[in-house]
């Protein structure tokens, strides 16, 4: 797969920005350049057209005529212009003038001929070059002494110059404006390159510490420069969070395939020795039956090992569903375990009460609730004393059913409460045949808790026994009247200080 560079992207991504703003600049720095040039150009066009004009006098000849007076009058060489009076004489003419009444001139605007020109600024093209043209009209009074204050003469003056020296004012300064633009493109992406960088070397000490992470070697200690980096600082965490997960997890495999080969290779050698036992000498018929039943024991033992260390990997491999169709009625399926494990009540003397608010849907499978159920209910008889109460209550709150089941044995050590969902974690270390259990009921218990999004807990009750109280979230439920209640009798039987 190719692999794509976010400093590189970014560097280019704010040069075409910035591209973009220069090309704006300069063509924003264009128009006003040939704005204010060209209104300066007007400026020199209306100076030069006000001395040509102040130039025309009387002629002082019989017919009042006029003339252009030239002495003192210093105009460019390269402009044109020509004054005619109101009848259409021609008054002076520049030496290069090319005008309108000329065939080779190229008029642009209607304006631009002398006998209808008006007042104002047109564009003539003249031998390949552009002209800017003023049309002024001026008046003088011959003889203003006279009878009736002199006689009046109009006269009209155009006057036009090349435009293309402001033209070439204009495109130098967009050439420099350009030009400018280029350095500034050049200095801000080595910057940009540089601040990057400099800015996401954050980032790869992250990687390069998260690099070093491997089976042998689980240590990670975010650097301190990504946690103070805004942007930096969740997935550090998170990465840290999630290692500390990943290494407990290991840990716990580690512990628990530790812990599964203990409990096989002692089954193993208990069924060994009862075998070598035999095998000693001549035994009777019936010592080699009991010899037999024992090994037979033993064997049962670890295929119940075996079968709850497949049950626990089962649950924990199984995608949860919680839709509506997989729900299961919590209530239902605690009366159903109550009534499974009444002759073990009976056998160990404990009463049963149940108390539980029907159809409570959770959104575990028919099998899963009756596995949370009965372990839960088997744990509680296990640690019971005789003549003891096993007391189950079920109820709804906030949205969340609530499951507690309690018994009146002899509680649980407070260093062994962090253990207690631990795979194979028993109240007897000794793992004794006698204490009975594997060790995996509540491991099972907390995995199916955990798949959906509940909590799982043990406490020691104030008085005397143990509690365990579980939260699973509600699909939906009825809220009854009066709550349902069972009471179970049973005999009496022994109890260890464990759990299953």
């Amino acid at each position: 797969m190719k692999q794509h560079s976010i400093a590189r992207r970014l560097i280019v991504s704010v040069l075409l920005v910035e591209l973009v703003f220069a090309i704006g600049i300069i063509a924003l720095a264009a128009g006003w350049e040939r704005h204010a040039r060209f209104r300066a150009f007007d400026i020199m066009l209306q100076g030069r057209a006000d001395s040509l004009i102040g130039a025309v006098q009387d002629a002082e000849d019989p017919g009042d005529n006029l003339l252009v007076d030239r002495t003192g009058l210093v105009l460019p060489a390269e402009d044109l212009y020509e004054v005619r009076d109101s009848k259409g004489a021609l008054l002076a003419r520049s030496a290069n003038w090319d005008g309108p009444d000329q065939q080779s001139a190229s008029q642009t605007s209607d304006r631009s001929s002398p006998g209808h020109a008006e007042d104002g600024f047109f564009r003539m093209k003249l031998r390949g070059r552009g002209y800017r043209i003023l049309a002024r009209h001026g008046m003088r009074v011959v003889d203003p002494g006279d009878r009736g204050g002199g006689t009046p003469h109009r006269f009209l003056v155009i006057y036009g110059a090349s435009t293309g020296q402001v033209w070439n004012e204009v495109r130098e300064a967009v050439v420099f404006y350009a030009l400018s633009s280029i350095p500034l493109l050049v200095v801000t992406g080595i910057l940009m390159a540089w601040l990057l960088h400099r800015g996401l070397q954050p980032l790869r000490q992250l990687a390069a510490e998260a690099e070093g992470i491997s089976v042998q070697r689980w240590s990670f200690q975010p650097p301190p420069s990504a946690l103070k980096t805004q942007e930096l600082a969740p997935l550090a965490s998170a990465l840290a969070a999630a290692i500390d997960r990943l290494q407990g997890s290991f840990a716990q495999q580690r512990r628990f395939i530790s812990d599964a080969a203990h409990e096989l290779k002692t089954a193993v050698a208990v069924v060994k020795s009862s075998l070598q036992l035999l095998n000693m000498r001549q035994r009777t018929s019936s010592e080699y039956e009991a010899g037999v039943e024992v090994s037979l024991n033993d064997c049962q033992h670890m295929e119940e090992i075996v079968a709850r260390m497949l049950l626990l990997a089962r649950v924990e491999n199984l995608v949860p569903t919680a839709t509506a169709s997989a729900a299961t009625d919590l209530s239902a399926s605690i009366a159903m375990t109550v009534q499974q494990l009444h002759s073990v009540a009976e056998l160990r003397n404990v009463d049963v009460l149940m108390q539980a608010q029907p159809l409570v849907f959770v959104p575990l499978s028919a099998e899963e609730c009756s596995l949370l159920c009965s372990n839960l209910l088997l744990n509680a008889l296990q640690h019971s004393l005789p003549q003891a109460q096993v007391r189950i209550a079920l109820e709804v709150r906030e949205g969340w059913a609530e499951l507690r089941v309690e018994d009146e044995g002899e509680g649980i050590a407070p260093e062994l409460l962090p253990r207690v969902f631990d795979r194979f974690s028993r109240g007897d270390p000794s793992r004794s045949r006698s204490t009975g259990g594997t060790g995996l009921g509540l491991a099972i218990c907390k995995a199916i808790v955990d798949k959906y999004g509940g909590l799982i807990r043990l406490e020691n009750r104030p008085r005397q026994g143990a509690i365990a109280i579980v939260r699973l979230p509600v699909t939906h439920a009825r809220v009854p009247a009066t709550p349902e209640s069972q009471t179970l009798p049973a005999a009496a039987e022994e109890s260890h200080a464990g759990p299953v």
